[in-house]
């Protein structure tokens, strides 16, 4: 990497975090994220009131960031911001902001791929954290997405398997709404699992061709097994709850680690690194781990900070493509369904 001082700012606003990340050469200076709380009550993100809360949140966030960074605006080299996928309200809000940004201060303006940020952020410098080589087998799982993709270079990667439905952060939050359970529900049964056995309620896991995913089919067989057992007792969630939420992130796992072994076989390739929310999970952390003696894995597995939705990420892919002076024109446009 080159000693030259570079600053990006990275913004993220694809969904209802609003994000701002200072990063100098390849090291974070500041993270900022702002969390919306409006949609806990609704059960999941409103987006309407997602990209309101974006324009209300901005200004503040990349403030707080540049003060945080102890930088000015003007030594700024670039701004990167997230393009897509996304909800196309708060990802209009981000561009349009970055644009005007390097727009007023006259430096290059760098569109993210959100996903590939999710992967890159592995290439954050922190002190204990190490990068994974090339190539490399990226799993990226979160509320709206579930893919497994190929990496041969920070820019060429190929998805080699994805969900055909829900992704696995919805099984969570849908599992954990008929349980009672509030949004979002993944840390909550997180934390109940590590108290239940897993083993106690049995759940099927989908067949699926390939390395593709599904999870509709088993958040159906969570809400008939409730429905049957609550009929037979009332009391029956609350007398077992930890094993029910132990049992559903068991079965979620397992199939996570099935494709992993499948893709990991398929490729040849050992090294194995995950990335979006849902890595945050510490059962998933754990049966990577265990991946490493079972299989031979190498895994890794980012920063806490930097596996949900956040800046940093976006930094640091803007970063790589301001080595490569890969820059966009003022005339780029947000793209909801943007692919890899």
């Amino acid at each position: 990497m080159s000693s030259q001082n570079i600053y990006i700012l990275g913004i993220e606003s694809s969904c209802d975090d609003t994000a701002a990340s200072v990063i100098h050469n390849a090291r974070i200076l500041s993270n900022v994220i702002a969390n919306q709380k409006i949609h806990e009550e609704f059960g999941g993100v409103v987006p309407e009131l997602a990209s309101r809360a974006h324009q209300q949140n901005i200004v503040p966030v990349v403030h707080q960031a540049l003060k945080k960074a102890n930088i000015t605006k003007e030594q700024l080299s670039a701004i990167a911001f997230t393009r897509g996928p996304g909800l196309m309200g708060s990802l209009l809000v981000g561009t349009s902001f970055a644009k005007s940004l390097a727009y007023g201060l006259n430096i290059p303006l760098i569109d993210v791929n959100h996903m590939q940020g999710h992967i890159l952020a592995h290439f954050i410098d922190e002190d204990g954290f190490n990068k994974p080589p090339f190539p490399f087998i990226a799993m990226t799982i979160s509320g709206g997405h579930t893919q497994i993709v190929k990496v041969d270079d920070y820019f060429k990667m190929t998805v080699i398997g994805e969900t055909i439905d829900d992704a696995v952060g919805e099984a969570f939050d849908k599992s954990g709404k008929i349980l009672g359970l509030g949004y979002p529900a993944g840390p909550e049964i997180d934390k109940r699992a590590k108290l239940g056995n897993p083993l106690a309620f049995k759940f099927t896991k989908p067949k699926v061709d390939g390395l593709n995913f599904s999870f509709s089919g088993l958040k159906t067989a969570v809400l008939y097994f409730i429905q049957k057992k609550t009929k037979e007792n009332p009391q029956f969630i609350e007398n077992h709850l930890n094993d029910i939420c132990a049992s559903i992130q068991y079965t979620i796992i397992g199939i996570l680690v099935d494709k992993l072994k499948r893709a990991s076989k398929q490729t040849g390739i050992k090294h194995i690194a995950i990335g979006g929310g849902v890595s945050a999970n510490s059962g998933i952390r754990q049966a990577l781990k265990d991946g490493e003696q079972k299989f031979g894995w190498t895994t890794y597995v980012p920063k806490f900070e930097y596996t949900t939705d956040n800046a940093a990420m976006i930094a640091i892919v803007g970063y790589l493509k301001f080595l490569d002076t890969n820059f966009a024109q003022q005339s780029i446009a947000a793209s909801a369904r943007l692919k890899i």
